[in-house]
């Protein structure tokens, strides 16, 4: 469980969020505008970031977590594929995510190996193991994100806009994989698409100035009246009526 104790996040002189105290015993759906703190609150319970009040994962506060525990327990995928060594291939990226269980100074252990291929196998992106990053496109990149992700067997996955920039099939292929996940994992998933939200269909928490609302059931969130009040948009379903 990830507990929420009143929670402040400030960027300079600006608040981003604030008085936020929620419990999230299960997956998460994590909606709002532009700027609203989506990826803000998502860093920061990561403890990426600097935050005021509490964030505890199944009651430790994450603070005080080794980094070695803290990567045991959850990962952040953001919405891009950040490296550092674009000419690094796909199989070495992979088995960064194997880090926290490796000893210092040695190699990765045959069963860190393992457990990189059969990702990659089941992700069916094998064939891209010899590839550098640099040569990858968007959809594939995502996937060698979900990968390193799954590789180190968190507890908690928070996906950060994860179809963003892909095209339809390659979103689908994206939005299967995070919905079977949920089986598990603690799926944590930030977006703005609503269609993606409703077809992973977990619980809303919608941010807003400042202050964030908890949407337990799917009705309560996704109908009209409400993703209208919400988002200030007149909506024919889930879709943003433009005329």
């Amino acid at each position: 469980m990830i507990k929420l104790d009143s929670l402040k996040i400030s960027y300079q002189d600006r608040v981003i969020l604030e008085d936020i105290s929620l419990s999230i015993t299960g997956h998460l759906n994590i909606l709002g505008a532009n700027g609203s703190g989506k990826s803000t609150l998502a860093k920061a319970i990561c403890g990426l970031i600097q935050y005021d009040g509490a964030i505890s994962i199944d009651g430790k506060n994450i603070k005080e977590l080794p980094l070695k525990q803290r990567a045991k327990l959850l990962t952040y995928i953001p919405t891009k594929l950040e490296v550092y060594d674009e000419f690094i291939s796909v199989e070495e990226f992979v088995l960064l995510g194997r880090f926290a269980y490796k000893d210092s100074f040695f190699d990765y252990s045959s069963n860190d190996k393992k457990i990189a291929k059969n990702t990659l196998e089941f992700l069916n992106i094998s064939h891209l193991a010899s590839h550098t990053l640099s040569s990858l496109s968007s959809g594939e990149a995502q996937l060698i994100s979900l990968a390193s992700a799954l590789v180190a067997q968190s507890k908690i996955i928070i996906l950060d806009e994860p179809t963003a920039n892909l095209d339809p099939h390659n979103a689908k292929v994206i939005a299967k994989h995070i919905k079977g996940l949920k089986e598990y994992h603690q799926i944590i998933l930030i977006t703005h698409d609503l269609e993606l939200a409703s077809f992973i269909n977990s619980p809303t928490l919608f941010l807003k100035n400042e202050a964030a609302s908890y949407y337990e059931k799917y009705d309560e969130f996704y109908n009209e009246a409400k993703l209208e009040e919400l988002y200030g948009a007149t909506f024919d379903g889930l879709a943003v009526r433009y005329d």
